[in-house]
């Protein structure tokens, strides 16, 4: 297989300049050789998810995004604000490769029987640098998929799908009973309410739009609320009744939305109390934020007693407390039902090059929720 094998290949780059600037690029780079327990992949895809864009835009104002090079290697310039490049020091003039997961055909393979194993075989990688068209990893990085199973249908089974399993394993460890989630009508979302009923996790789902609850009342979900009625707050409140839910996870972090959850869940819980609490529900409710769809300040104003708290969430972090042997269960959960509960959904497809387009750009960077991209490498 590998005597087709080109000397270079492309790779998307993001680099912030000394001179406050953004550039996205593509770059050719060497076609590497797989050491003894390394493997060569073919990338064929590799989705776009929010938690791709830090890396993509790093703190730069997209509005100021330009054009540049040629039509086969695009250009993408964008001022960065002066007040941020001291967070961003030490990536300054230093190119970093792009793309959190991926997936495709392994075609060149180290001497261990472990890499030879996977010679030929349609793997995904999750580790960086998957908007290139090879990646090189190491046999163990690597999750072989199902028999039948096209790098299109594998290109997603890390972010999202870890995270909605993280979000159950959460659940229970925190000795929580039932779960709230927002912008629910994501990739992310949609896997959830699929995970929790095959489960039977009671899940509260918050929308922003009347389509979204049609969407996942399609999927059989049972609690969908609308954010946008003003009949929300009470809605809500139902739910949580209904469902005893005290956990959340909130996508969009900014604003008075995981304020209101908390809220919610105080009255759901005082509508069962017994008797008056002075210093509210002893019941603990938390939130955490995963996400940052909405880049302003998170309020809060403290009307649920004083067991709560808010907090960050972030799947690696999860990973490392829950430990490899859980994290390899998950990771065969995942396998096994890639093509049902963790299946993927895109409405574009988008070779490296278009990828650089600036109306391209404006559409993945909007992160709309049921939009997702996905990069063909090979196109």
């Amino acid at each position: 297989m590998s005597q087709d094998l080109p000397a270079k290949g492309l790779q998307l780059h993001s680099t912030i300049k000394s001179d406050a600037t953004l550039e996205l690029s593509l770059a050719e780079v060497p076609v590497p050789e797989p050491g003894e327990n390394d493997v060569l992949v073919r990338v064929e895809a590799a989705p776009i998810n929010p938690s791709d864009m830090g890396v993509l835009f790093g703190p730069a104002d997209m509005t100021t995004a330009r054009a540049g090079g040629t039509a086969e290697q695009p250009v993408v310039t964008a001022d960065v604000p002066q007040k941020f490049m001291g967070s961003v020091a030490a990536r300054v003039d230093q190119p970093i490769p792009c793309g959190n997961e991926g997936a495709g055909v392994v075609v060149k393979a180290g001497a261990s029987k472990e890499a030879q194993a996977l010679l030929g075989r349609n793997v995904a990688i999750l580790g960086g640098a998957m908007y290139a068209q090879y990646r090189l990893a190491n046999h163990a990085f690597c999750l072989p998929l199902p028999e039948g199973t096209t790098p299109k249908e594998g290109a997603a089974p890390f972010v999202n799908p870890l995270t909605a399993l993280g979000m159950v394993e959460t659940m229970k460890l925190e000795d929580h009973s039932a779960l709230v989630h927002t912008a629910a009508a994501s990739n992310l979302g949609q896997m959830l309410v699929k995970l929790c009923l095959a489960d039977d996790v009671p899940l509260v789902n918050i929308v922003r739009r009347a389509e979204h609850v049609e969407l996942l009342k399609g999927l059989g979900a049972k609690h969908v609320v609308d954010s946008s009625l003003d009949s929300f707050d009470g809605d809500l409140t139902e739910a949580l009744v209904e469902t005893g839910a005290t956990l959340a996870f909130d996508a969009t972090g900014g604003g008075d939305l995981a304020n209101r959850i908390l809220a919610a869940m105080e009255r759901a819980l005082n509508k069962n109390a017994t008797e008056f609490q002075r210093y509210g529900s002893t019941t603990h409710k938390q939130v955490y934020l995963y996400g940052g769809l909405d880049r302003s300040r998170t309020t809060l104003d403290r009307s649920y007693g004083m067991a709560w708290g808010v907090g960050g969430w972030l799947l690696p972090n999860f990973l490392a407390r829950v430990g490899g042997e859980k994290a390899g269960e998950m990771r065969a959960r995942v396998a096994a039902d890639i093509k049902t509960i963790f299946a993927s959904h895109y409405t574009s497809e988008v070779s490296l090059a278009r990828a650089l387009q600036l109306e391209t750009v404006a559409a993945y960077g909007a992160q709309k929720t049921g939009e997702k991209f996905l990069v063909t490498p090979q196109k």
